[in-house]
Order: structure tokens, then sequence, then C-alpha cells
């Protein structure tokens, strides 16, 4: 069966950091590109970034793009995001997908709580 997992999430004070990871199990992902979605309370998803197959290429949303980073270790099967000087606006919750080209994402993790206290 194949799943992504997301962990790393937790309560941190404003201008802290986090490290998300999403760890995939079934198969390899080293050939996919990933991505990173959040979604704050009442809400949509938003897209956060994507990482290609091999790391040489992310994107991230220019909301974030000073904080936040995305890195993956194919090796592991997981994909992180690093995330500094955190906000109270990045409260959300945190998900994984699998980018399959087109604007289409497929195996959706369970997603992770961050929240950033003031």
């Amino acid at each position: 069966q194949v799943q992504l997992v997301e962990s790393g999430g937790g309560l941190v004070q404003a201008g802290g950091s986090l490290r998300l990871s999403c760890a995939a199990s079934g198969r390899t992902f080293s050939t996919d590109a990933m991505a990173w979605f959040r979604q704050a309370p009442g809400k949509e998803r938003v897209l956060v970034g994507r990482i290609n197959w091999s790391g040489s290429s992310t994107y991230v949303a220019d909301s974030v793009k000073e904080r936040f980073a995305i890195s993956r270790d194919n090796a592991k099967n997981t994909v992180y995001l690093q995330m500094n000087s955190l906000k109270t606006e990045d409260t959300a919750v945190y998900y994984c997908a699998v980018y399959k080209g087109m604007g289409q994402y497929d195996y959706w993790g369970p997603g992770t709580q961050v929240t950033v206290s003031s």
C-alpha cells in the first residue's frame, strides 16, 4: 500500500523553526516530484512548494520563500520542509503529496499540525 506520512509538526513560538518530514512507503518516490501544501483553519489548501525528483530544482511560494526550503533524501524516500522564522500565520495543517504534473497531485498524506504561538 502506497503511503505518505508527514511528521515533525508541533507547537512553536513565533520566530522559531521546524523541519517537517514526509516519509513515503509502499514504493519508491525517487523519480517523482513532490509537493508540500498547507491548510489554515477556515481556508483552502494552498501550495507551499515543490521539488523535482532529484532535488536539483525547487519552487517555493512567494509568501514563504525567504523562510522555507524544500529538500529530499531519495535514499530515505523522504522529503523535508524546513521552516524558519515562523509566524503565527504559518499555523496550518501541512500535507505532502506526489506531483504528477499538469497541476495534478496524488497520494496525499494525513497531514501534520503546525501551530505558531505569539
